[in-house]
């Protein structure tokens, strides 16, 4: 049996695992977002679902659902309906089964759901000034990990 190349065995290195470096960077992201989570009362995942809803305010689908947010989010059903539950328990969000079908169900903000949309506007702006990455560079490498998330998805 021949012995692995140089390259190779530089491939297995976890520094060089893109796969590692998304981790990582992921984790630290939520990381420096607890701060402001934490004022919010808010976990990371709930962030992110409140910030589709929050879209949907402004440009609602045409159906505003659990599935929708989830389609929107990349996560199940399972994931989602505890974390709606919180949301609701915190008299953030509404869910209400559809009349036509009771498995279909509707999300929608109260109103301290819609106001807390306010408070987070210059949290996050102090968030993004003190991390050192330019507009620019944060966009570039918003648009590439868009491109990867859309080819990655692509695949069977």
């Amino acid at each position: 049996m021949s012995q692995p190349s140089r390259a190779g065995e530089a491939a297995l290195l976890l520094d060089n695992q893109l796969c590692f470096k998304l981790y990582a960077a992921s984790r630290a992201v939520t990381r420096a977002y607890k701060p402001m989570l934490d004022q919010l009362g808010l976990t990371y995942p709930q962030y992110l679902a409140m910030l589709v809803l929050w879209e949907w305010q402004d440009t609602p689908p045409a159906q505003p659902t659990v599935k929708a947010l989830g389609e929107r989010l990349l996560l199940d059903s399972g994931t989602l309906t505890p974390l709606l539950k919180r949301l609701e328990q915190l008299g953030l969000v509404l869910r209400q089964r559809a009349s036509h079908d009771e498995r279909e169900v509707h999300l929608g903000l109260t109103a301290v759901g819609q106001a807390l949309r306010a408070q987070v506007l210059p949290l996050r702006a102090g968030l993004l000034c003190d991390n050192g990455a330019s507009p620019e560079e944060l966009e570039t490498l918003r648009e590439q990990l868009s491109g990867l998330l859309t080819r990655l998805m692509a695949l069977p």
